[in-house]
């Protein structure tokens, strides 16, 4: 009897292609995203946008310059890219700032003046100039890579520097060095100073510390923020994609029903039919948006009365978008378990690769391109500038018009596999 009831669950499964689908893909789709996002981090790490302002330009500052740019895990960068082709001018401390406010860049490292005649620091009372580190605050492992570099360059971009600072500092601790001495480690830095000359991009040293370089750190936005805008954007915006699926399903039922012929068969076209559902779950999902943040305000202190404009715009576009995706799901599926089974393996998908499930900027380069495709990443995005850099709405153009663009094609498609009804 065991045996019988075993085949036929079987059988039953083999019939139901969707959930035998579902059963075997959506394990292994992802076990293959997050694999490719975790299992490889040790050689696929995201390059991280670095900008330099070298206020000082000394020998010394130009050599860390040249030293950071020759980092493989760094973009470096003096100037913003040419625009319309032309050569745009080195970036200012307001620039570099503004640029890691808005997004642009991740680290902003400000060389100030007179680095160069003491560049080295040793102890915390030498009078050592701080290079100044602005970065966002949601990100806590760009500084950490960006510090931890800048004292290893610190180290073997300027090796005489360092051996003239370090014999400075022995000499206040050992009473100073006999006229011998001064004569020979006078010698031994003239001789390094000309093989730093002769062979300037050269790394003389392999060793890394900390301290060499004094860096004050300074979160330049969402110092007093809360976080809670990004899991409320990410967790927001995959829920809205269930929830279009399956509304956008009652087209199914509808079918299977008789009640799609009989609407059909009256002044209702088919274009008129899926428009009017498809403003029902545009307002669907942007009501179940706006329950989602006035929740997060109410409750985790979200600052969401001084972002409605941007809200309410970034909301109805990305509602917009997912209502669109649900339609297209509903016109491609013939029945509510195909739907199900379809619409639960590409969403998950999407919010894993989109940042609903992981930060995209964690992720390597690839995965983050691949990431551009969803709708999850644009409407995330879109939230993120609107709720954490506090960007006016001009700044969501983009984010627009992905938005409406991609929900604007759906529906093209989703009315073009919907004929099926219409001469069924």
């Amino acid at each position: 009897m065991i045996y019988a009831i075993v085949l036929t669950a079987i059988k039953a499964l083999r019939r139901d292609r969707a959930a035998l689908a579902l059963s075997f893909m959506l394990p292994v789709a992802f076990f293959s995203i997050f694999a490719a996002i975790f299992a490889t981090q040790h050689n696929s790490t995201p390059k991280i946008s670095l900008i330099v302002v070298d206020q000082d330009q000394s020998t010394a500052s130009h050599q860390l310059v040249r030293a950071l740019e020759h980092e493989a895990s760094l973009i470096v960068s003096e100037r913003p890219a040419p625009k319309n082709k032309v050569a745009q001018p080195d970036y200012t401390a307001a620039t570099a700032e503004a640029s890691v406010k808005s997004g642009d860049s991740q680290i902003a490292l400000i060389i100030p003046r007179d680095f160069g005649k003491n560049p080295i620091s040793f102890g915390s009372s030498d009078g050592s100039p701080s290079i100044q580190m602005l970065n966002d605050s949601s990100d806590t492992i760009a500084p950490q890579m960006v510090g931890g570099l800048l004292q290893k360059v610190g180290m073997s971009a300027m090796p005489s520097v360092m051996a003239q600072k370090g014999s400075e500092f022995t000499g206040q601790f050992i009473g100073g060095f006999t006229p011998q001495q001064k004569k020979r480690m006078e010698e031994n830095l003239a001789q390094l100073k000309e093989q730093e000359k002769s062979n300037p991009d050269s790394d003389t040293s392999s060793a890394s510390g900390g301290g060499v370089i004094a860096v004050q750190s300074r979160s330049v936005i969402g110092e007093k923020k809360n976080l809670v805008c990004f899991y409320a954007a990410g967790i927001g915006v995959m829920f809205l994609l269930f929830t279009a699926s399956g509304s956008a399903g009652s087209l199914l039922d509808e079918s299977d029903s008789g009640t799609l012929d009989r609407v059909l068969s009256s002044h209702v076209t088919m274009t008129t039919l899926l428009a009017g559902k498809l403003a029902f779950n545009t307002l669907l999902a942007f009501t179940q948006l706006v329950v989602m943040f006035v929740w997060a305000w109410a409750v985790f202190h979200l600052d969401f009365h001084n972002h409605l404009a941007g809200f309410v715009i970034i909301g109805l576009c990305t509602a917009f978008a997912v209502a669109a995706f649900g339609m297209l799901l509903a016109s491609m599926c013939r029945t509510r378990a195909q739907l199900g089974a379809v619409s639960t393996l590409l969403i998950l998908t999407m919010s894993a690769l989109g940042g609903s499930m992981f930060p995209r900027n964690l992720m390597p380069l690839a995965m983050q391109k691949a990431g551009m495709f969803t709708i999850n990443a644009w409407a995330i995005d879109g939230f993120t500038k609107v709720f954490w850099r506090d960007l006016p709405v001009s700044a969501l153009a983009p984010q627009i018009a992905v938005l409406l663009g991609v929900g604007t094609a759906l529906f093209l498609v989703a009315r073009r596999l919907a004929r099926r009804w219409e001469f069924s």
